[in-house]
C-alpha cells in the first residue's frame, strides 16, 4: 500500500458536528477533515487515533471489536448522550501495535473494554461518515513525556506502509478556563511558534518540539498538555517529512487561534 501521512488535528470543542450553532463555528475545521480524506491516495485500512481524551500508566491500545461510545463531555443537549459511531474496531492491527511498541521497549497492553472518546469520534464522524473504515486507539501516557511520546511515534511508523492512518488528535490550543477574548493573544503567539518551529529542518524541529515549554504562552494555552502530547506521535511517526498546516481558523470560541498539521 502506499505511505500514508500522518496528522495532528485539532478536534474542536464537545460533540460539535450535532450542534447546528457549534457546527457552524467549525466549518473550516468541517472542510479540513473532509478534505484529510479527500487527499488520501487510498482508502485507509484502518485509523489510529491517538486523542487527549484517553490516558493511563502506559500506552494502552484498544482491542475492542466493535468499541462502544465514551460519552466524556458534560452540559450538552441530552441526544448527545445517544449519538453512536459504529465503526468497527481493528484488533488484528491492535496486537501488531501492541507488538511494535513493545519492541520499542515502551510499556504497553491490549484494552478490550475502551470505547471511542470524543477526541476519536467527532472528527472520525465527518471523515468517515459511513463509518466503514475500522477504528482503534492507543492511549497516552500520563506522565506527558514529550520524549516518550515522541518514541510511541516512531515506533508505529511501519503501521504508515501498512494503510493505517495515524491521527493525533487535540487541540493546538487548550485551556478550559480561558476561552473568549482572552484566548487571543496567547493563542496566536502559540499558534505562530507552532508553525514556525514545525517548518524548521527535521532535527531542530524535533527538539523544538520537545522544548515546548518555552514557546511563548506555553503554559496559558496548555495548564495540562494532554491535548497538546498527541502531536508527538504524529511527527514521531514521519520525523524527517515536511509538516504542512491544513486548518488554520482565528477568533473561534471568541478569541482562539487554532491549526491542524500533516506530516508526509
Amino acid at each position: 500500500m502506499t505511505r500514508l501521512p500522518t496528522y495532528f488535528i485539532s478536534h474542536g470543542g464537545g460533540p460539535w458536528p450535532w450542534i447546528p450553532q457549534m457546527r457552524a463555528q467549525f466549518v473550516n475545521l468541517e472542510a479540513s477533515l473532509k478534505k484529510m480524506v479527500a487527499d488520501l491516495p487510498e482508502l485507509p485500512r484502518a485509523v489510529l487515533s491517538i486523542s487527549g481524551h484517553w490516558e493511563g500508566d502506559d500506552f494502552a491500545v484498544m482491542a475492542h471489536p466493535n468499541p462502544p461510545m465514551v460519552y466524556d463531555y458534560s452540559g450538552f443537549p441530552p441526544e448527545t448522550y445517544k449519538i453512536t459511531y459504529p465503526a468497527p474496531g481493528a484488533p488484528d492491527i491492535a496486537a501488531r501495535t501492541r507488538d511494535l511498541l513493545a519492541a520499542a521497549g515502551l510499556p504497553t497492553h491490549l484494552d478490550t473494554v475502551q470505547g471511542y472518546d470524543h477526541g476519536t469520534f467527532v472528527p472520525l464522524y465527518i471523515m468517515f461518515p459511513e463509518a466503514n473504515v475500522p477504528v482503534y486507539q492507543i492511549s497516552l501516557n500520563r506522565n506527558y513525556s514529550p520524549a516518550e511520546h515522541l518514541a510511541m511515534g516512531r515506533a508505529l511508523a511501519p503501521l504508515r506502509d501498512e494503510g493505517v492512518m495515524i491521527v493525533g488528535s487535540g487541540l493546538s490550543y487548550h485551556n478550559l478556563r480561558l476561552f473568549g477574548p482572552g484566548a487571543k493573544v496567547p493563542s496566536e503567539a502559540f499558534d505562530a511558534w507552532l508553525d514556525e518551529a514545525l517548518q524548521e529542518a527535521p532535527e531542530a524541529r524535533t527538539q523544538s518540539l520537545l522544548d515546548w515549554e518555552s514557546a511563548p504562552y506555553a503554559r496559558v494555552c496548555h495548564k495540562e498538555e494532554d491535548h497538546f502530547v498527541p502531536i508527538f506521535a504524529a511527527l514521531g511517526a514521519a520525523e524527517g517529512e515536511a509538516a504542512t498546516r491544513i486548518y488554520h481558523d482565528v477568533g473561534l470560541m471568541g478569541g482562539v487561534t487554532a491549526s491542524s498539521y500533516q506530516f508526509g
